[in-house]
């Protein structure tokens, strides 16, 4: 029988094309036969666990796994047809390649996928939804690159001379642009330490106060009150010191305003009536309530310092020329005098005048 088989099926077994079409059937079928097992059982321990992490991995793994097994099988029967150099050389580079970029994309999602869970969960100040488009970027840049090397490797493309004048160029590239990246590597840590964020009220050392209108990895821009746009280079900004008026727990914030009140004054009246005024202004809090301290005894009077809470910073200016301007009509109304320092000049008088 086995004679018989060989005698009349030996030269078509033997026959290179026949044998190249065999291993591309078994190659569909034994990765047929992986994807369907790998997706069975592995779905089944996914499944256990509590985040759905796992479950995204698993759909992006399986169609690599099944395209790769049958890859390799074509490049088998590639090998095995006994085609010519050069159009062997072409579909084993082509496979190799169209395997690597399923393997590139796959991976580029999987870091995506999984940043996007690291960072719902990580203490990790680097790793935040607003740092989270800088990380998946530069990974993204890491990965292609490394791709790159293998397509590369695939056609047998010697590299290395590519890689040491890509070396030079990026020191040369550095050098020239030294100050965009201190600018580059100081946003990215202004946005990992978070010392503000867009939207909130801040003072800048120049003097400025406004609002952060837009943060990116070479600049930041402010908002003043007079409605100019301020654009300030990172390295810049963390190297200064920012005051955040907006960084507490909310943006109410405290004024403090000193005056000095005639040695002879009631001071509990005045007391009274600062808190008072305070109280009458519609931008001043009533919890937590204004006080009044008395600070010292000035050399020209008794220093007093009224303290409120307002409900936003940017009031802070219109509300302060309101309380100072009813301070002065109450003090004047209510006869309490505003000390300041006086000089008395005497002149010496003329010997003829005695």
């Amino acid at each position: 029988m086995m004679s018989w088989f060989q005698e009349n099926y030996g030269e078509v077994l033997s026959n290179p094309i026949f044998q190249s079409v065999l291993i591309v059937l078994g190659a569909i079928i034994i990765a047929k036969i992986t994807d369907i097992v790998f997706t069975r059982i592995f779905k089944r321990f996914v499944d256990k666990t509590q985040t759905n992490l796992d479950d995204q991995i698993l759909q992006l793994l399986h169609r690599p796994i099944f395209y790769s097994i049958l890859f390799i099988g074509f490049s088998v029967a590639v090998k095995t047809a006994g085609l010519p150099d050069f159009l062997d050389f072409a579909l084993l580079g082509i496979f190799k390649t169209i395997t690597i970029v399923i393997w590139l994309v796959v991976i580029m999602k999987i870091l995506v996928v999984g940043m996007e869970w690291a960072s719902n969960r990580a203490t990790n100040p680097f790793l935040q939804q607003k740092t989270l488009p800088l990380f998946n970027n530069l990974g993204k840049i890491g990965i292609g690159l490394f791709g790159i090397y293998f397509i590369f490797l695939s056609w047998e493309i010697n590299i290395n001379g590519i890689l040491a004048s890509a070396s030079v160029l990026g020191v040369i590239l550095g050098l020239a642009a030294k100050d965009t990246v201190a600018n580059f590597f100081a946003g990215f840590f202004l946005m990992a330490d978070s010392p503000f964020k867009e939207g909130d009220y801040i003072l800048l050392d120049s003097g400025e106060r406004g609002y952060v209108k837009q943060m990116g990895l070479r600049s930041t821009r402010f908002m003043t009150r007079d409605d100019i746009e301020i654009t300030i280079p990172n390295s810049v900004i963390a190297a200064s010191k920012i005051v955040n008026e907006s960084g507490g727990p909310g943006e109410t914030e405290r004024v403090r305003i000193t005056l000095h009140v005639a040695y002879e004054s009631d001071i509990d009246a005045v007391k009274a009536l600062l808190v008072k005024i305070a109280l009458e202004n519609k931008n001043v809090l009533n919890t937590p309530g204004p006080r009044v301290r008395f600070r010292e005894f000035a050399d020209h009077g008794l220093k007093l310092q009224l303290l409120f809470w307002i409900h936003k910073p940017e009031i802070r200016g219109r509300t302060i020329d309101a309380v100072n301007t009813e301070i002065y009509k109450q003090f004047s109304q209510n006869n309490i005098s505003i000390p300041y320092p006086t000089m008395r000049v005497l002149l010496p008088q003329e010997k003829g005048n005695s």
